[in-house]
């Protein structure tokens, strides 16, 4: 139930939204300084999102693009250095993609049953970047089904034959598949699965005759630095257009108003004074300042797990702190429940990684390989690009699939190394090649049992060698 103070909000800001009007600054510089600080953290998600959404489902001509929107895209290879539209990416699971527009109707998504050893999801999330449900294998299970994704003003009835109906917070949003690749032996059977991920409009699906179409969107096109500076608000009134006001932003979406950030208002950053561009400037300064600081103190040291900084908005409780965070370490990360991550971003001296300064190892004990339900990888990236790392072997990861060929300890125990230079051979099964430069590397734990969140298994330390 909307309250009268939420209702006159965005009654007001639907006025905004419809007239196309300039909202007013109307902030001290003090006062804007602390708001664009807030409005930076909360909004660089959103804008990150929407050049992931331009690349694959706006710019047709673009190396990135994977779909039209309300269609599938599906990546039918691994993922290899040469791919940049995702920040540090996951070549165990090859994707599929859907950009889903929900402004005139709900979309149905089909999956098809699967074995019951292969892993598959479905992630949905919203234009606010929080994964607001999932389908596949942990939530769903293997045996395919029908599932209809709303927009946040729909109020039709379900079909049938339709098995969930899950309702979006924003108009766009975005469908993110993950099929668990074996080996490269399996790539075909992979594309199979693919092939039987279907998308269809409700009323296709039903077959009945279409509503009217929605207007149609003039996408902004991405700047180089649209992220950096007081730019990056004229793209978050442009998404939060399509993203409905929630209740327990009503506050903060008022303060946003008094810099001029308001959905669907256009941004003019030529038209601020001097000073109130000066005042957003350091409000974003604070903000980025505000992250380097989190992220040495708590992300680092491993005090705040990345799986907390994912997941719905119950979950997340409004921390938009740790939302720009999840889109700083890897957009589009998954909820704690479907996978656990573990950043190695300094070694056990406290020492960011460097493949130019030493060689590493992660050591696991004898029967303290991570615990899971699915599968656990190992992947390294390359921390300038946070992109996979060029190797002549053209390995990227080690995976739990992969046991089977690796060395282990005289103890029973599992040693990988972490390094630039090509080790003897007898030793190269247990290679992750690094960079000659910074680097940090990601563990995936898969549908992870409960003691590898709850702190009861223990993270193995990033080891250099002297």
């Amino acid at each position: 139930m909307i309250g009268k103070p939420t209702r006159l909000l965005l009654a007001s800001l639907s006025i905004l939204m419809s007239s196309g009007a300039w909202a007013d600054f109307t902030a001290t510089p003090s006062e804007a300084r602390a708001i664009a600080k807030e409005a930076y953290l909360y909004g660089y998600p959103v804008v990150e999102m929407y050049k992931t959404l331009y690349t694959q489902a706006v710019d047709k001509g673009g190396v990135n693009f994977k779909a039209p929107f309300n269609h599938i895209g599906n990546t039918a290879q691994v993922f290899t250095p040469k791919d940049t539209t995702l920040a540090t990416p996951n070549p165990d699971t090859p994707y599929s993609f859907v950009w889903m527009d929900l402004r005139s109707e709900p979309l149905v998504l089909t999956l098809p049953k699967i074995e019951d050893n292969r892993y598959y999801s479905v992630q949905l999330v919203d234009l606010y970047t929080h994964n607001f449900a999932y389908l596949g294998t942990r939530s769903t299970g293997n045996n395919g089904g029908h599932y209809m994704i709303a927009g946040p003003d729909w109020k039709g009835q379900q079909p049938v034959d339709v098995d969930r109906v899950v309702y979006s917070e924003s108009n766009l949003a975005y469908a993110l598949y993950r099929t668990q690749l074996f080996d490269e032996k399996d790539l075909n059977k992979v594309k199979q699965i693919q092939n039987g991920y279907k998308v269809q409009s409700l009323s296709s699906y039903v077959k009945q005759a279409a509503p009217a179409k929605a207007p149609k969107i003039d996408w902004p096109k991405p700047l180089a630095n649209m992220t950096e500076g007081p730019q990056l608000f004229r793209y978050l009134n442009f998404m939060l257009a399509f993203a409905a006001p929630q209740d327990s932003e009503k506050d903060q979406l008022a303060r946003f108003a008094t810099i001029g950030i308001a959905p669907g208002a256009p941004f003019k950053v030529n038209q601020l004074s001097a000073e109130q561009r000066k005042a957003l400037e350091d409000g974003i300064a604070d903000a980025k300042a505000e992250f380097a600081a989190f992220k040495k103190d708590k992300l680092d040291t491993q005090q705040v797990a990345i799986g907390d900084l994912f997941g719905n908005r119950d979950h997340l409780k409004n921390n938009d702190l740790y939302r720009y965070a999840g889109a700083e370490v890897g957009l589009f990360g998954n909820s704690a429940d479907e996978a656990t991550y573990f950043n190695y971003v300094v070694d056990s001296e406290g020492k960011p990684a460097n493949g130019a300064r030493h060689s590493y190892t992660v050591h696991f004990a004898k029967d303290q390989l991570p615990p899971v339900d699915a599968f656990w990888s190992l992947t390294l990236y390359n921390a300038k690009t946070k992109l996979l790392v060029p190797n002549h072997k053209k390995r990227y990861v080690i995976n739990s699939r992969m046991l089977p060929n690796l060395k282990l300890d005289a103890d029973g125990g599992l040693t990988l190394a972490l390094q630039h230079h090509e080790p003897p051979k007898a030793e190269q099964s247990n290679w992750l090649p690094a960079p000659p430069g910074p680097f940090y590397a990601v563990l995936r734990l898969y549908l992870p049992k409960p003691e590898a969140n709850n702190g009861q298994w223990k993270l193995p330390p990033l080891t250099p060698l002297k």
